[in-house]
C-alpha cells in the first residue's frame, strides 16, 4: 500500500536512505522495539511492532470435517484492516493490500503445517476442531506482514482448546472447571520478515516504517522458522534481484527470526508463570504507564520496637529520683529566667527599662547624648574635692559666664544665650529627677550641683527648650 507523497519528500527520503541513515535513527538491518502481551483469556495476544499493532484472538468449535480430509481439522486465518489503523483503509470492503496479507499469512502458517491439524480430528468424518485466527489491525506504521505473522503464532500457542473424551460414539467436551485444557500441537513457528528496496534494488532496509514504505521501489518477504527451514518467499514491485541479493536477506532472516523467537517464547513464559503464581495478568497489568495518574504510596511497614524501647527508656529515665538535666541545658535555663535588676524594687526581664547602647534612645527623643556622662561626673567631683580660687564675687576664677548653646532640632542656625550662675542653680535638677545612666554609674548629679553652689557656668545645648548635657572642662 502506497500512499501520495510530495516530490520533495520523495526525494529528502531517497537521500536520507543513500547516505545509509534512517528517519528512527535505526541501523540498515534494526528491527523497531518488539512487545507481546496477552489478555486475560486463553489465545488473545496484542503485538506492537514499534507504533503498528495488531490485536489476534484464537477461537474453536466442532465441526464436520470435509470429505476430501475426513481426519483433520481446520485453520483459518484472517486479518482485518479498518480505518481505525490507518485512513487510507476503507471500511466494508477487502482491499488489494488486506488480500495480500491473508494469503501470506496462510500461506507461511497454514501450508508450512504450523499446526497440526490430524490432532484436530475428533471423530473422522464426523467432527473435528475448527481453529480461527482473528486479527485486526489497531494501527498502521509500516511493516504490518511482520507484526500480523508474530500475532498469529502466539494467540495459537498462548490458545488451549477443551478436554474432549469419546465413549462409543458419545463424545463429552469437558468445560475448563472441569478438566484443564489442552494446547494445540505446533510443529515449528514460522516468522516472516519483510525486506524494503529502494532506487532499483540499490539499497535494502529491514522493517520498513510508514514513511519508508511510500519511497520504496518494493518488498521481498521471507518466511523462516528457527531450523532455518523457508517456508515461504514472496517479492512484489518493479525492481530486479541478483542471486546474491537473495542469499544475503536469507541469511540475515536467519538471524532475525532466532530473535523473535526468544522474544515469543520470553512472552509466553512469563505469563504462565504470572498464572501459575497467581500474580495479576492482562493488558491492563502489563501497560507501561508514561504518565502519574495517583499520588497514593503503597502502605510500608515501619519497626517501631526500637523506638518505643527508646521513648519509653528517657521517660523512665526522667521520672527517677535522680535524674539531673545536662549542663547545658541548666545553663539556657538559667539565662532564659534571670531577672535583671535595673532600680531597686523593679524585676524587668528582656527589654523595656534603660537603654544600655551608646546609640540615642527613639523614646527619649533626644539626638545628642553624652558620650561619657560618668566621666563628666567624676570630674565635677574632683572639682569639688580640690581648692577652688575663687573672686571676689564668691565665683571661681574664668568661670563667671559661661555660654550655653541651644540648638534646634532640624535646623543648621545656633542660638548663643548668656546664663548667669544663678540662674543655672535655678535651672538645675530636681532632687526626685536623675539624669541618664545615673545608677549605672552610682552617682548623683542633683548633690554634685547642690554641695558647689558657687559652680561656675557652662556651654550647654538644648533641643526644645530643655537643657541636654554639659559640655566644655573647666578652664
Amino acid at each position: 500500500m502506497k500512499e501520495i507523497v510530495s516530490t520533495t519528500e520523495k526525494k529528502f527520503l531517497n537521500d536520507v536512505i543513500s547516505n545509509g541513515k534512517r528517519l528512527d535513527g535505526r541501523a540498515t538491518y534494526d528491527y523497531r522495539k518488539i512487545r507481546i502481551t496477552f489478555g486475560t483469556e486463553r489465545g488473545c495476544c496484542q503485538v506492537q511492532i514499534g507504533e503498528t499493532r495488531v490485536l489476534a484472538q484464537t477461537l474453536c468449535e466442532v465441526i464436520k470435517p470435509s470429505e476430501s480430509r475426513p481426519a483433520e481439522g481446520v485453520l483459518q486465518m484472517n486479518l482485518e484492516l479498518s480505518p481505525m489503523a490507518s485512513p487510507a483503509f476503507e471500511p466494508g470492503r477487502m482491499s488489494i493490500f488486506a488480500v495480500e496479507l491473508n494469503r501470506l499469512l496462510e500461506r507461511s502458517v497454514r501450508e508450512s503445517k504450523a499446526v497440526d491439524t490430524e490432532s484436530l480430528c475428533i471423530v473422522v468424518g464426523e467432527k473435528a476442531w475448527q481453529v480461527r485466527v482473528d486479527m485486526h489491525a489497531l494501527n498502521f506504521d509500516g511493516n504490518l506482514l511482520d507484526c500480523s505473522s508474530i500475532a498469529a503464532i502466539a494467540s495459537l500457542h498462548h490458545f488451549r482448546r477443551p478436554e474432549v473424551t469419546v465413549s462409543g460414539e458419545e463424545v463429552t467436551i469437558h468445560t475448563m472447571e472441569d478438566r484443564e485444557p489442552v494446547p494445540l500441537s505446533i510443529h515449528h513457528m514460522p516468522i516472516c520478515i519483510t525486506f524494503a528496496f529502494f532506487q532499483e534494488g540499490k539499497y535494502l532496509l529491514v522493517d520498513p516504517s510508514g514513511q519508508e514504505e511510500t519511497v520504496m521501489d518494493g518488498t521481498m518477504v521471507v518466511c523462516m522458522n528457527i531450523h532455518k527451514e523457508i517456508c515461504t518467499i514472496q517479492m512484489t514491485g518493479s525492481m530486479l534481484l541478483l542471486k546474491d541479493q537473495l542469499q544475503r536477506c536469507c541469511q540475515i532472516a536467519v538471524v532475525k527470526v532466532s530473535e523473535i523467537t526468544d522474544v515469543i517464547n520470553s512472552a509466553l513464559l512469563n505469563d504462565t508463570r504470572a498464572r501459575k503464581e497467581g500474580k495479576k495478568f492482562g493488558f491492563a497489568e502489563s501497560k507501561v504507564p508514561t504518565s502519574i495518574t495517583t499520588s497514593v504510596l503503597e502502605e510500608t511497614e515501619v519497626d517501631m520496637d526500637e523506638e518505643n524501647e527508646g521513648a519509653m527508656q528517657e521517660i523512665d529515665n526522667g521520672s527517677g529520683d535522680g535524674h539531673e538535666q545536662p549542663e547545658q541545658e541548666q545553663m539556657e535555663t538559667e539565662q532564659s529566667s534571670a531577672a535583671k535588676m535595673e532600680s531597686s524594687g523593679v524585676g524587668t526581664i528582656g527589654e523595656g527599662l534603660q537603654n544600655t547602647w551608646t546609640i540615642p534612645s527613639e523614646d527619649s527623643g533626644d539626638e545628642d547624648q553624652p558620650e561619657d556622662v560618668g566621666a563628666l561626673a567624676a570630674d565635677e567631683k574632683n572639682r569639688h574635692q580640690e581648692p577652688a580660687a575663687k573672686n571676689g564675687a564668691g565665683e571661681p576664677e574664668g568661670r563667671a559666664d559661661r555660654v550655653h548653646q541651644l540648638d534646634e532640632s532640624g535646623s543648621e542656625e545656633e542660638e548663643t544665650v548668656v546664663v548667669k550662675s544663678d540662674q543655672l542653680l535655678q535651672e538645675s535638677v530636681k532632687p526626685e529627677q536623675k539624669l541618664p545612666h545615673q545608677e549605672s554609674e552610682g552617682l548623683d548629679l542633683t548633690l554634685a550641683l547642690k554641695s558647689a553652689p558657687n559652680a561656675g557656668a557652662g556651654k550647654a545645648k538644648r533641643k526644645g527648650g530643655a537643657r541636654k548635657k554639659h559640655k566644655g572642662a573647666p578652664k
